[in-house]
């Protein structure tokens, strides 16, 4: 996080953000508003936000963001954005959902994109930004299994809603395949897939309930952890600090948190990448260019959208057999030989 976004998010400036010295004078101006996790998360707030600074580097365009600090504020602060202040208004995760399209249905001249929902039908004036995370989930589940030590792996989400639990089924599916392939028996904490029930936190703020569940996990014996709950991972890195990775392993969710999470990047095995920043980009370039139809845009291996982050500090853990047969998996669900949905 910039120190311009640091000082003024602690300064509570509940007003509408504007970067840069030069931007009154812009004529494009892209706003987000993101969820309760505000935009310096480490996760999907703050990846979608870099999307529209690197908008504003690269074709100079006005950015703004207002904060949600509850479900309350997602239509207020939608609303706040409209009458011409805003050319795109980018809201930011899948409960915001609702609000987007009843301000959408309200004003079809205005220009949406919301990431983590997809409405159908289309609405004409929104561009819905979803995820198959799953792909990427599953190489990480393959991953966990391929590294465990006890042969235990956990899991636990935020909410139970759809792009929480995607990354649940792919990384469960993921060491299911290595089961079937290797003939291990690794077991997999905190999501069912058939029931569709598991470990959820009920929010994405929390780094107190971060730390909880991933110790619940690592007590039952889980020695690597995949938080999907944003913030509330970062509790989670801070029990594997103090552990030592020798005992417990982090897997990051929406950004690589060995980069955004520098002070305990050296517990990350590897992040599952939602790629919001280059979805972003992308609507914005087509909202500038007079490309922009309401629909849907889907990020997926094949594409960049969603990914593994490297190993970093972790790479020589890894062995050079493992790394080769992920990336022939990886190879395999881009050409369709290998299904991730079960």
């Amino acid at each position: 996080m910039s120190p311009t976004i640091r000082t003024l998010k602690y300064a509570a400036i509940a007003t509408a953000l504007v970067l840069g010295s030069a931007t009154s004078a812009l004529a494009f101006s892209a706003c987000q508003v993101t969820d309760t996790g505000g935009i310096d998360d480490n996760s999907f707030n703050q990846t979608a936000w870099k999307g529209i600074q690197d908008a504003q580097e690269q074709l100079g365009i006005e950015p703004r963001f207002l904060e949600s600090q509850a479900e309350t504020d997602y239509m207020p602060n939608i609303n706040s954005l409209l009458g011409g202040q805003c050319d795109l208004i980018i809201t930011v995760g899948f409960l915001l959902g609702d609000a987007t399209q009843e301000a959408a249905e309200a004003n079809p001249g205005q220009k949406f994109s919301i990431v983590d929902f997809a409405y159908d039908p289309a609405i004409p004036n929104v561009v819905g930004q979803v995820f198959a995370t799953d792909q990427a989930a599953f190489l990480a589940g393959y991953l966990a299994a391929g590294m465990t030590e006890t042969g235990i792996i956990g899991t636990f989400g935020g909410i139970n809603i759809p792009p929480v639990t995607i990354f649940m089924d792919g990384f469960v599916r993921g060491a299911d395949y290595h089961n079937a392939q290797k003939g291990t028996e690794v077991t997999v904490l905190g999501w069912d897939l058939d029931s569709r029930e598991g470990l959820f936190t009920n929010n994405f703020e929390s780094l107190d309930d971060g730390r909880a569940f991933a110790q619940n996990l690592y007590d039952e014996g889980a020695d690597i952890v995949l938080p999907v709950a944003g913030p509330v991972g970062l509790g989670s890195a801070a029990l594997a600090d103090e552990l030592g990775t020798d005992a417990l392993k982090i897997i990051g969710v929406d950004a690589d948190l060995y980069v955004t999470d520098p002070e305990k990047r050296h517990v990350y095995l590897t992040s599952i990448l939602k790629r919001m920043d280059s979805t972003v980009f992308q609507v914005i370039e087509a909202a500038m260019n007079d490309t922009f139809e309401g629909g849907v845009t889907v990020g997926t291996l094949e594409n960049g959208g969603v990914g593994l982050a490297p190993f970093h500090d972790m790479d020589a853990l890894v062995p050079d057999e493992l790394k080769a047969e992920i990336e022939a998996i990886r190879q395999g669900i881009i050409d369709g030989s290998i299904d991730v949905s079960g």
